[in-house]
């Protein structure tokens, strides 16, 4: 492919280690709510959290419930086993609020984030970068300012501010405009398969996977990757390889 104007990037499980954050502030909780459990259980309730998320979140991305409400019924669904009342809304925003401390408190970008911005930057000194996500704008940009990463971006476009979600084709012709780029000089990378990469492809930018778990896909997939040229890296390491 020719050299790229533009690489996008996906924020969450991308540069910034959403998932590990998430599990330590989950396990701190639990550590609240059900001091007895031992080592296995907790591990089975962190990825009950980590499935609850993934519902409500979906929940949210398609308008059945706004950003509060997925919150709630995250945090209601998770207490729910020991007996903790959440029905009143603001019993479940407090809740949420207190698991968000635990979050915040684990933030951390990918070990190969920084490395591979600042090599990219080596090997295309033109090249420009921003952040597509599907979020509140508000509270990526708390991340994205904690992180120290703000100035590396000329924009961030955050679902919920356009009102446009991924893997919708319309988010990422939005975010090539504001570059003044065309879709086929511009890239994007993001860790899930549909969302962000055949998304983005779909979209007439390169799209990159992510796969850091080496995933198991079917062969749906597979045809769709090979047909969208979607390119497969196991981490950002590999980007400029991937992309000369």
């Amino acid at each position: 492919m020719t050299a790229p104007r533009v690489i996008l990037f996906d924020l969450d499980d991308t540069l910034f280690a959403h998932r590990a954050s998430v599990e330590a502030a989950a396990a701190t909780t639990l550590a609240h709510i059900a001091p007895d459990l031992d080592d296995e259980a907790v591990a089975g309730e962190v990825a009950r959290w980590n499935d609850l998320e993934e519902h409500h979140y979906h929940r949210y991305l398609s308008g059945e419930l706004d950003y509060l409400g997925q919150r709630r019924a995250r945090a209601r669904d998770f207490v729910a086993p020991y007996g903790v009342d959440l029905a009143d809304d603001r019993a479940a925003e407090t809740w949420f609020e207190d698991y968000l401390v635990g979050y915040r408190n684990a933030w951390i970008l990918h070990d190969d984030a920084l490395l591979a911005l600042d090599e990219l930057r080596s090997h295309w000194p033109e090249i420009r970068f921003g952040i597509i996500t599907n979020g509140d704008l508000d509270f990526q940009l708390g991340k994205i300012a904690f992180l120290e990463i703000g100035e590396r971006f000329e924009h961030i476009v955050a679902s919920g501010e356009v009102g446009i979600t991924k893997p919708d084709e319309r988010i990422f012709t939005h975010a090539v405009a504001l570059f003044d780029a065309a879709p086929d000089e511009c890239v994007y990378v993001g860790d899930r398969l549909h969302t962000d990469a055949i998304g983005s492809a779909r979209a007439g930018l390169t799209g990159v996977w992510l796969d850091r778990t080496d995933s198991k896909i079917p062969e749906a997939d597979a045809r769709a990757i090979e047909t969208l040229g979607v390119i497969r890296i196991a981490g950002l390491a590999e980007l400029v390889a991937a992309l000369s």
